[in-house]
């Protein structure tokens, strides 16, 4: 099969062929119809975060199950899935408290470049090929554990589904599993990328006023007041904390950092009213650190709370978000961005990096 293969950090990815071994037990062989171009997968380009290499990056898909291993029972060949970078293994402390996107199960993945035994089904020229968090959808086609796909209905727009996979869970689900209960509460998002967006959505949908979103660049701001923002702020026009105060003179409620970095998440700090909360949600470098005013957290009970993959419980959540969706409640339509053939991948992470608005679709199966 045809696989987009990192090789070194710095370095393009190339199109390679790729060997895949057929599903073990427990496991799943998934033809990919798209994978969302995410941000995260930068960061191990560039060599922010370190990886095992070779490595065919890819977490946020989404595909049709083709073949299944000796024991699967959750999914059948035909059935559409949405892939999970984290698994759920349903029976670990963090999955029997309610905390499954913390779930033990997917350090072995991360630390081995394998699926849940360590081991990898991906092979070039002889040599072993590393799955990345146990996904590897910048290919054709990706065993994964069945633990990592969840069944979705027939006919979900492949690219809506694939970016529920990540960039939506993790938004919107950050604000409905950390924020909770948030009608009138006032909201600030920093960045207006995929998981940006998906946040102003989640804000939007349980009634927060007013949404202020602050980013670089204009057109992503059109698209957050399309997608629910009240008020926007163009970053590098004056202090964020200051323009926040000229639309909520006291500072906000919450606000949720999408963008990864110390300025960004110190922004959001700035910008609380006392007892606020800042919720981190976009990674940052290998070893990034953020100097807070200790003072100003203690006197004014300030929070600064992490939320991974937006706090979700994944196999209940994610056909809920599609739920909504179906009813209008939550425009992933607008979300979505170019689609790009596999071939094109690297096309797709230069237009990221200058700034392309809505999330990016690499499509395996289209021409090139």
């Amino acid at each position: 099969m045809k696989a987009a293969v990192l090789r070194e950090p710095g370095q393009p990815m190339t199109i390679e062929d790729v060997e895949l071994d057929e599903p073990r037990a427990g496991e799943v062989l998934v033809r990919v119809q798209a994978a969302g171009v995410c941000h995260s997968d930068l960061h191990y380009m560039t060599g922010d975060l370190p990886t095992r290499l070779p490595i065919v990056l890819g977490h946020e898909g989404a595909g049709v199950v083709e073949a299944v291993g000796a024991g699967v029972t959750r999914v059948a060949p035909g059935d559409q899935v949405v892939l999970m970078w984290r698994p759920r293994c349903g029976h670990c402390a963090f999955c029997s408290s309610g905390r499954p996107a913390l779930c033990t199960s997917a350090k072995r993945q991360v630390s081995t470049g394998g699926l849940l035994d360590g081991t990898s089904r991906l092979s070039a020229g002889g040599d072993t090929v590393h799955h990345f968090l146990g996904v590897s959808c910048f290919a054709e086609r990706a065993v994964l554990a069945q633990e990592s796909v969840i069944r979705i209905p027939d006919g979900t727009p492949p690219a809506v589904a694939a970016l529920i996979g990540c960039a939506v869970v993790t938004g919107v689900g950050a604000v409905l599993n950390v924020l909770g209960a948030g009608a009138g509460r006032s909201v600030l998002v920093m960045g207006a990328g995929g998981v940006g967006l998906s946040t102003v959505m989640g804000a939007d949908l349980v009634g927060a006023y007013p949404v202020v979103v602050a980013d670089v660049a204009p057109d992503k701001l059109d698209l957050a007041r399309r997608l629910g923002a009240t008020h926007t702020i163009t970053v590098g026009d004056g202090a964020v904390d200051e323009a926040v105060r000229a639309i909520c003179p006291d500072g906000v409620d919450w606000a949720f950092d999408a963008v990864g970095k110390a300025e960004t998440v110190q922004a959001a700090m700035a910008s609380l009213r006392t007892g606020g909360t800042t919720v981190a949600i976009g990674l940052g470098r290998a070893g990034a650190t953020v100097a807070i005013p200790l003072n100003d957290l203690v006197q004014r009970e300030k929070r600064l709370v992490g939320s991974l993959y937006g706090s979700s419980n994944t196999v209940s959540q994610v056909p809920r978000l599609l739920e909504m969706y179906a009813a209008g409640r939550l425009d992933l339509d607008a979300l979505l961005g170019r689609t790009y053939p596999l071939e094109r991948i690297n096309d797709a992470y230069d237009a990221l990096v200058a700034g392309a608005v809505g999330r990016a679709v690499i499509l395996p199966g289209a021409a090139a």
